[in-house]
């Protein structure tokens, strides 16, 4: 059984939800995907019930805080984990060149020596280029550079055993580059900031982010057979699923995922 497990689903400055990262759940073992902006990330693991002595992959989409500071209490529990003789095998960290920098620089200025001691030797990072390739649990994982004019973020598509696949577009607006991914994707995670009649409220063309609206078209144009939205405003939290799930089905007409934080979805 393959699950995709929501530990977070808000934009940069939510408070009332956290911000977006996910886990894949393929036998047993995660594949984390960014890490929030802090140290939640430990409480939405616990509240997953994800065993962190089961995370061995982590991708990092970009160094946007919101993304990249939960890394470093990740990097400090595993680390400290590994200490203890608790956690068995290396933690790999899949990223560009500059999160690399940017989660080295954050981790020296403020791990313990000890803690440090294991970046290099089992935390290992693995810096990768656009259309780079790997082998992750049962996935062929391609990483892409969605080419962002705001800050260098890479996305990524998965191709399972099975043939099924998934795509992560990261947290910015579809770049056509990207469509040799997402074009009949079996998944695709999408952000989506707003409604599109909030656009005026939340401004999120300036923010280089999408509403509702778009991001299911896209996904129709696409032939995407289910949808994934994500990376959104925290004001409409308690009707957010009704409200977005309303909009989006008037433009897309596959199966439509507004996700709150800690929802499963099984992938089928």
């Amino acid at each position: 059984m393959r699950k995709l497990i929501l530990l977070g689903t808000g934009n940069a400055m939510v408070t009332k939800c956290f911000n977006t990262c996910f886990a894949l759940n393929i036998d047993n073992e995660y594949f984390l995907v960014d890490a929030g902006g802090g140290n939640g990330i430990l409480a939405q693991l616990e509240k997953a019930q994800i065993d962190m002595t089961k995370i061995h992959h982590l991708f990092i989409t970009h160094a946007h805080t919101d993304h990249v500071l939960g890394v470093i209490w990740v990097v400090r529990k595993i680390a400290t984990l590994m200490n203890q003789g608790k956690y068995k095998g290396k933690l790999h960290i899949y990223c560009h060149d500059k999160v690399k920098m940017v989660v080295e620089t954050i981790a020296n200025l403020t791990l313990k020596k000890k803690d440090l001691a294991q970046i290099g030797k089992n935390i290992i990072f693995d810096v990768v280029e656009d259309g780079d390739q790997r082998e992750i649990l049962d996935m062929q994982v391609i990483f892409f550079d969605i080419l962002s004019t705001k800050e260098k973020q890479f996305g990524f598509s998965a191709e399972f055993a099975d043939g099924m696949n998934l795509c992560c577009l990261g947290d910015e607006p579809y770049n056509e580059v990207c469509e040799i991914y997402a074009q009949n994707a079996d998944y695709l995670l999408s952000e989506a900031f707003c409604l599109y009649g909030d656009r005026d409220i939340f401004k999120p063309y300036e923010k280089h982010h999408s509403t509702v609206k778009e991001a299911c078209e896209l996904a129709e144009q696409l032939q995407v057979k289910n949808l994934i939205l994500y990376h959104t405003e925290d004001k409409h939290i308690d009707k957010r699923k009704e409200l977005y799930t309303d909009e989006g089905k008037q433009y897309y007409y596959g199966n439509l995922y507004v996700p709150d934080d800690l929802d499963v979805i099984n992938l089928k």
